[in-house]
Formats: structure tokens, sequence, C-alpha cells
């Protein structure tokens, strides 16, 4: 999660953000939140449909085409392998991926 929390009046129009992320400088996901398949009301409704929400829960969407298995072969994130994910208005933030 990050890189940082912003406010519901911080973002105008959630349903048309640019989403990037890059492996090593490699633009692997380059979408927008309209892609998304539901928008977020209708998720938080049919969540809330089975369980309560919580002030602070996080819902996780899924992600945009580029992912490893994708790539024929597939191409998998490895040690030292840099991952900068970016979304608009609400920042960008970058990981090393370190052996456990």
């Amino acid at each position: 999660m990050g890189p940082y929390l912003i406010t519901k009046d911080e973002v105008p129009n959630p349903h048309n953000l640019s989403i990037r992320c890059e492996v090593n400088g490699e633009v692997r996901q380059n979408s927008n939140t309209s892609d998304m398949i539901f928008k977020i009301p209708q998720i938080v409704e049919a969540l809330s449909a089975g369980m309560t929400l919580e002030p602070g829960d996080i819902i996780a969407t899924g992600t945009p085409g580029g992912v490893g298995e994708d790539f024929k072969p597939p191409r998998f994130l490895k040690v030292g392998d840099i991952v900068e994910s970016e979304i608009e208005l609400l920042g960008r933030m970058r990981n090393v991926l370190r052996a456990e």
C-alpha cells in the first residue's frame, strides 16, 4: 500500500485515473481506472451485502493486464527487480524485490 493515503475530495473522479507499473524501467502495465470491469460503488455494494465493511478496510480490485504470466514465455519478478507503480493523483511508489 502507499505511498500515502488521500481523502475523497482530492480525487474528483476515481473512475478516470491513469495506472502504470514498470519493472526495471520497462513499462509492464499502462491503463486507466475507466477500464475497470466494475465501478467502485458496485464493488462496495456487492461486498457489503455479505459482510460489514469498517473504516480502514482495504478492497483489492485487481490489476490491469501485463502481469508476468501474460507474457509468452512468462516473465516473473526476481530478486533485485525494481517495481515502480503509479496511480494518477495518488502518487508513485518504488519497491526492490529482496530475498526472503
